[in-house]
């Protein structure tokens, strides 16, 4: 069976990566995109082949014609994280199978558009192998070991491309985890540095990776400051 896929979000720096990724592959994209409503009606290359760039208004016809032409396509989202929610519902009414790899919108919302239509889907705040092990890890933590850390306190920093506006979705499910296992903590609390002087001097990111990085540091303390 060929796998076919569509890229949502291939205006953006991660959309553009996975296409690349998917045609060096031998994978087959189905040139059209999904992005914001300013973005719509543009065409952009990307790994040799020319992407039509849909709206929201249009989505849903969109996505039925290809679905109905590839059954079997796979879906990956690079978007925005005000999309996040209204894309999943769409593709969970169309039964298309999706990656979510968008940060933001409302998780719960999320999970439980997912668990309701039995879709299949990977959601991940990230998609290296190492840190999504490392979250199960916590997650498991958390579950087991529920107020664990009760008393302790937490410093949280997290350092990203300054194009990047929103909380890292890793950063939020850690804490949230954390937070399980009973450190009082609030999101807003977290250190966001996209400052390029400062992702150099005092976070120690190399000067060639300013552009596209993800620097996180957790600090637990005890009770007794140890």
């Amino acid at each position: 069976m060929d796998f076919v896929m569509i890229v949502n979000g291939c205006t953006g720096k991660m959309g553009k990566a996975v296409i690349e990724a998917g045609i060096s592959a031998g994978l087959q994209v189905v040139p059209i995109s999904f992005s914001t409503e300013e973005e719509a009606g543009q065409k952009i290359q990307v790994g040799g082949l020319e992407f039509n760039v849909h709206g929201p208004s249009d989505r849903e016809v969109v996505l039925a014609s290809v679905v109905e032409e590839y059954p079997n396509v796979i879906l990956v989202d690079y978007t925005v994280p005000d999309a996040v929610n209204g894309n999943a519902e769409l593709y969970c009414k169309m039964g298309v199978p999706f990656v979510m790899g968008t940060t933001g919108g409302n998780r719960e919302r999320l999970h439980k558009t997912v668990e309701d239509s039995k879709n299949y889907a990977v959601i991940s705040p990230q998609m290296g192998k190492q840190v999504v092990a490392f979250l199960a890890a916590m997650e498991i933590m958390s579950e087991q070991f529920p107020g664990a850390f009760a008393g302790y306190s937490l410093q949280v920093m997290e350092s990203h491309q300054a194009s990047k506006v929103d909380l890292s979705g890793t950063a939020k499910a850690v804490i949230s985890c954390f937070q399980k296992l009973g450190v009082d903590f609030k999101l807003d609390q977290v250190k966001q540095i996209r400052d390029t002087k400062q992702q150099v001097e005092m976070v120690g990111v190399p000067e060639e990776y300013l552009l596209g990085h993800a620097f996180h540091m957790y600090h637990l303390t005890s009770p007794n400051e140890t």
